[in-house]
C-alpha cells in the first residue's frame, strides 16, 4: 500500500503538469499536443503498452502487475472549451479563445500522477487501463472511442472517473448508486413563411409571433406531460430571426436542450416538441422543421463499482467526508457511454464554493490544486483495493 510520502512528493510535479496543460488548451478532437504529452509521460513511466489515436486523439496506457487477469479502467478528459480566459493567472491559456474552464487539465494531470505512482509500486494484481479521451464537452469522444474498439481491445469489469465539483465541500467525495448526471438531447427548430414590411404584416406571415408562442407552449411538456416528481428541464437557448428593423422576417430559428434522468423522456420530448411546433406552425400558416438530436444518456453508477469507489474514497479522506446521499445533477457527462457499456462509478471531488464566473465553464474558473493529493490517494486506493496483490 502506498503511503502519503510518495503522493506528497509527487504532488508539486502533478500541479506543474496541470499548469502546462492549462497553458496549452485544445478543443475536442484537436488535442494533438495534449495527447502527445500524455503518451510521452506514460512511456517515461515504463508502461507496458501505450496506444494512441483511439477515437481520434485518445490515448490508452496499459499497466500490468502480478498474474491476475482482472482489469479496470480509469478515465480522464483531454479537451478544453471555446472560452476566452479572464483569470489573469501566470499560466493562463496561450491559445486565445480556448480555455480549460472545466478542469479537464486537472483530471488529466491527476490521472497521470496516479499512473506514475502505480507504475512505480505495482502493488496490485491485474491490469489497469489508463484512458485519456478526447472531446468530452460536446462531441461525444467517449462514444467515439467505444466505436473505435476501446472496450473490445481493453475489456474491463468496471470504469472509473472523477470530476472536480464546485458546491461540494473541499475535500469531500460524492458518489451515489444510480443516476448522478442527466441525459441531454438538443434540438433545432425553424419556423418559415413569407416575410413582409413591418407596416404591412398582412402581406406575409410572422414566424416571430410563432416563435414566441412556442417558447411558452413548449413548457407544458415539463409542467403537464410528465410526473412532477420526475426531473425534466426543457430550455430554449437561442432564437434568431430578422436583421432589419422594419421587416418582419420570413424565418426564425430556435435552439434548445432537454435534460432528464428517465431514458423514456427522450422519445417523449421529441414527440411533443414536434407536435407543439407543428400545431403552432399550422395556426400561423407557417412551415415548421424540427431537427431533434439524441445526445448523451444519463450517467448511471452501478452498485458494485460504486461500493468500491466509496471504500477507496473513505480510505483517502475518511468515511465522514464521503457522501452517497445527495441530489444528482442535471448537467451531462459523456462518461455515461462507458459506464453504460461496462459498468462503473463517477465521483465528484469537492472543491468548495465559488463566485460568479468562477464555476464550471466560467471564464474566471480556476481549478483547485488542493484536491490533487486527494485524487491521487483515491485512485491508488481504488486500484490496490479492487485488484489486491496476492
Amino acid at each position: 500500500m502506498l503511503h502519503n510520502d510518495p503522493i506528497a512528493a509527487l504532488t508539486p510535479e502533478v500541479i506543474a503538469w496541470r499548469h502546462h496543460i492549462h497553458s496549452n488548451p485544445e478543443l475536442g478532437f484537436d488535442e494533438n499536443e495534449t495527447a502527445r504529452f500524455v503518451a510521452e509521460k506514460l512511456r517515461a513511466f515504463g508502461f507496458d503498452e501505450v496506444h494512441e489515436g483511439i477515437g481520434g486523439t485518445g490515448v490508452v496506457g496499459v499497466l500490468r502487475s502480478g498474474t491476475g487477469v482482472r482489469a479496470i479502467g480509469l478515465r480522464a478528459e483531454l479537451d478544453a472549451l471555446p472560452v476566452v480566459e479572464r483569470t489573469g493567472l501566470p499560466y493562463a491559456s496561450r491559445n486565445e479563445g480556448v480555455m480549460h474552464a472545466c478542469g479537464h487539465d486537472g483530471h488529466t494531470a491527476m490521472l497521470l500522477g496516479a499512473a506514475r505512482l502505480l507504475s512505480q509500486s505495482r502493488a496490485f494484481d491485474g491490469i489497469v487501463y489508463f484512458i485519456f479521451q478526447p472531446a468530452e464537452e460536446n462531441e461525444g469522444g467517449s462514444l467515439r472511442m467505444i466505436e473505435d474498439g476501446l472496450l473490445r481491445r481493453f475489456p474491463v469489469e468496471a470504469m472509473y472517473a472523477v470530476h472536480n465539483w464546485p458546491g461540494v465541500r473541499l475535500g469531500a467525495i460524492a458518489a451515489r448508486v444510480g443516476a448522478q448526471m442527466a441525459a441531454v438531447d438538443n434540438f433545432e427548430l425553424t419556423f418559415e413563411g413569407i416575410g413582409a414590411h413591418a407596416a404591412m404584416p398582412q402581406l406575409g406571415d410572422d414566424p416571430i409571433l410563432a416563435a414566441g408562442a412556442f417558447v411558452q407552449a413548449v413548457q407544458r411538456i415539463v409542467s403537464r406531460s410528465v410526473d412532477p416528481q420526475s426531473a425534466l428541464v426543457v430550455s430554449l437557448t437561442q432564437i434568431h430571426g430578422g436583421n432589419v428593423g422594419n421587416i418582419v422576417p420570413g424565418k426564425v430559428w430556435l435552439q434548445g436542450t432537454c435534460r432528464f434522468f428517465e431514458p423514456g423522456h427522450s422519445d417523449h420530448c421529441e414527440k411533443l416538441i414536434g407536435e407543439i411546433a407543428g400545431g403552432i406552425a399550422a395556426a400561423h400558416s407557417l412551415k415548421a422543421t424540427l431537427d431533434y438530436k439524441k445526445g448523451y444518456p444519463p450517467l448511471i453508477n452501478t452498485a458494485i463499482a460504486t461500493a468500491r469507489a466509496v471504500e477507496a474514497a473513505a480510505a483517502a479522506v475518511g468515511r465522514e467526508n464521503v457522501t452517497t446521499e445527495f441530489s444528482p445533477s442535471l448537467g451531462c457527462e459523456d462518461f455515461a457511454f462507458m459506464i453504460r457499456e461496462a459498468g462503473g462509478c463517477y465521483a465528484w471531488i469537492g472543491v468548495g464554493d465559488v463566485g460568479p464566473g468562477e464555476g464550471l465553464h466560467g471564464d474566471r474558473y480556476v481549478f483547485n490544486d488542493e484536491i490533487v493529493p486527494i485524487v491521487l490517494r483515491y485512485y491508488v486506493n481504488l486500484v490496490e483495493q479492487t485488484l489486491p496483490a496476492s
